[in-house]
């Protein structure tokens, strides 16, 4: 039964979706029933809350790098090429106003 369930929260986004609360009342459940010891639900608490972080930490890289992947295709300036360009006029602007 407790492979069954790890199996099932595994998959997918779901993991990374679960909180510290839902996996400890999951777990909770699970011993109440009978289907697992406290041991075992304490184990199957940190398992689950350190593969949801790992789902969750890769999940925002994987959306991160989507992000970029679009932000290139747009061919949009990024903030250091227009801070660049106007550091640059205003250089340009104090030499015309030399002149």
């Amino acid at each position: 039964m407790i492979d069954v369930v790890k199996k099932i929260l595994l998959t997918g986004v779901g993991v990374a979706a679960l909180s510290k609360e839902k996996i400890e009342d999951l777990a909770r459940d699970l011993a109440e029933k009978g289907k697992m010891t406290e041991q075992e639900g304490k184990a199957l608490v940190d398992q689950l809350l350190t593969s949801s972080d790992e789902a969750r930490q890769d999940l925002q890289k994987q959306i991160e790098a989507k992000v970029q992947v679009v932000l290139e295709k747009m061919d949009l300036a990024k903030k250091s090429e227009v801070d660049a360009l106007k550091l640059e006029i205003e250089e340009l602007k104090k030499a015309a106003a030399q002149e």
